[in-house]
């Protein structure tokens, strides 16, 4: 079972198309390991503080009651609560005892993970950020669905494929940067050419013992697990075309992307991310094959517009650079308390309730403040706008004074 503090709960982080259905399907054949296609469950979770659009309206109460009443810790052990119902009632209908969310734009919600479940084990799978687009193009237009680097990529229109290929991908190698017992490197390449070595590797990690044939996913294929996976329809629609790992995606990249692709990616993401994450080789390749030098640092201006229009298309903010944290921290990084014993429980419950009272009159105090430089700023454009018009009028002033002289009684003329 998952406890409080997250043990026995493992995230399996990626960009998307960095082969998460591949590393799914193979560890949901473990006998303790619960895994099926992606959740997308703590996303959701999060957004519950967001005042998006709602049917129903009130958007300015949600956003009040979430961001003005109630204190981000409460949320948080309300959320944890929550989680844990959620996560130990699906392992309990299939006798597990760890739990794999998988779920690729889990880079969105990366503090609240932190957050809620410190002692989570989370796995990067790694991949050649050449070979992700190159699934992408290639899977897209397997299912009818856009995916076009050249015209989307630098375009200033928000588009969350081209904010997982870069905003994403940073967000994983900043949060994985530093060294953490909780965290683990799955290389996509090293998984598919000795899945049975490196699946030893990932179970030693994750405090399981390594069971015969777990890599050999077709064998298990009428199992309830692998129905419960495929039933989902969602994740890389080949994987069913194989039994087991193949080497035939590592280099497909060099065929399905054209110079002009590979081009404008690498000098998207510059070199170092490639040289860091051991992929240095291949961008020597895509050195050669375009003819291009590339620059070491990324392209921060496109970076920076997409990750500002992701949080302003959600309303979700980060830590900049944020690294993983296994301690109780909320999003600023302060420290969480843990619990109170039970004779300060009487003091805690007062100071919660004068927290609630004092974020409600400040957010108060905050609209206020706001509505008075909206109304001082409606007034001199209302000014401005009468002086705009008495200009156009000739002998304007005079005509103002006739006018207000006649309203008043008096009949000069």
């Amino acid at each position: 079972m998952i406890d409080n503090r997250g043990n026995n709960l493992i995230f399996l982080l990626c960009t998307p198309r960095s082969g998460s259905s591949l590393a799914t399907v193979m560890l949901q054949n473990h006998s303790k390991v619960f895994a099926t296609q992606e959740m997308w469950y703590l996303m959701g979770l999060y957004d519950l503080q967001l005042a998006v659009h709602r049917p129903y309206g009130g958007n300015g109460i949600i956003k009040q009651f979430y961001n003005g009443m109630l204190p981000k810790e409460t949320f948080e052990q309300a959320s944890k609560a929550f989680s844990l119902q959620v996560y130990n009632g699906l392992m309990q209908s299939s006798g597990a005892e760890m739990l794999v969310d998988k779920s690729p734009r889990y880079y969105y919600n990366l503090e609240f993970i932190d957050s809620l479940f410190p002692h989570s084990k989370r796995i990067w799978l790694i991949r050649n950020p050449l070979a992700v687009i190159s699934s992408y193009k290639k899977v897209n237009k397997h299912v009818r669905d856009r995916f076009n680097l050249i015209e989307d990529l630098m375009h200033p229109d928000f588009n969350i494929k081209m904010t997982d290929i870069t905003v994403g991908l940073f967000r994983y190698y900043h949060y994985f940067s530093g060294e953490s017992t909780y965290a683990y490197r799955l290389y996509y390449e090293q998984m598919v050419r000795k899945p049975q070595e490196e699946l030893e590797k990932l179970c030693g990690f994750l405090g399981l013992t390594y069971e015969e044939g777990l890599e050999k996913y077709g064998d298990f294929a009428d199992s309830s697990k692998s129905g419960l996976y495929y039933s989902m329809g969602v994740g890389d629609p080949f994987i069913v075309h194989h039994k087991e790992p193949h080497l035939q995606s590592i280099d497909s990249w060099k065929e399905v992307l054209d110079k002009q692709e590979i081009e404008m990616y690498c000098r998207a993401l510059g070199a170092k991310i490639f040289v860091d994450l051991g992929y240095g080789e291949q961008l020597k390749e895509a050195e050669k094959l375009t003819g291009a030098k590339f620059e070491m640092e990324p392209d921060m201006e496109l970076i920076s517009l997409r990750t500002k229009q992701l949080a302003d298309a959600s309303g979700c903010r980060w830590i900049d650079r944020y690294q993983l944290r296994s301690d109780y921290i909320d999003f600023g990084g302060s420290m969480i308390q843990p619990d109170l014993p039970e004779d300060h429980q009487a003091v805690d419950s007062q100071l919660l309730q004068a927290q609630i009272t004092l974020r409600s009159l400040e957010k108060r105090l905050e609209k206020s403040y706001l509505e008075q430089r909206r109304l001082r700023s409606q007034l001199e454009a209302t000014k401005e706008k009468i002086k705009r018009v008495k200009a156009m009028i000739p002998f304007g002033n005079r005509l103002s004074e006739w006018a207000s002289t006649y309203l008043t009684g008096g009949r000069k003329r």
